[in-house]
């Protein structure tokens, strides 16, 4: 019995470690767009749901241009923990901008047809701010 659940802890663990790499690669993938200034390509890891709120890859463009700064032009990415919060995935991005100035992000990733799409990212406030 012991056996069996060390291999079921295993099986779960590799899982996990499995799906934290697909939702980076996601999340890196889109932010090297956005540096290439290749929205429409960005476009393509969003959800169903961002690009429908949005109709064009051109005007998504826009929005992270003048919304998300750090994100279009990075200097660092760094990822911290995916965490599941009301059923949904949650990773934590730490982001540096190109005047040293850290912001944390968390996107919200939803797996759709088998892939890993953002569906949304909100702004968390800077490391050391008080709530």
């Amino acid at each position: 019995m012991r056996y069996l659940v060390a291999v079921l802890v295993s099986l779960w663990t590799s899982f996990a470690v499995a799906q934290e790499a697909d939702i980076q690669s996601v999340i890196t993938q889109q932010i090297e767009a956005f540096q290439q200034d290749d929205f429409e390509q960005a476009f393509t890891y969003a959800s169903p749901n961002i690009q429908g709120f949005f109709g064009s890859s051109d005007r998504f463009g826009q929005m992270v241009v003048t919304g998300y700064p750090m994100v279009h032009r990075p200097d660092s990415v760094r990822y911290l923990e995916l965490r599941e919060i009301a059923g949904n995935l949650w990773q934590q991005v730490m982001i540096t901008d190109t005047k040293g100035v850290i912001h944390v992000l968390d996107y919200q990733m939803k797996l759709i047809d088998g892939m890993w799409r953002i569906n949304g990212v909100q702004i968390l406030p800077p490391p050391g701010a008080s709530a």
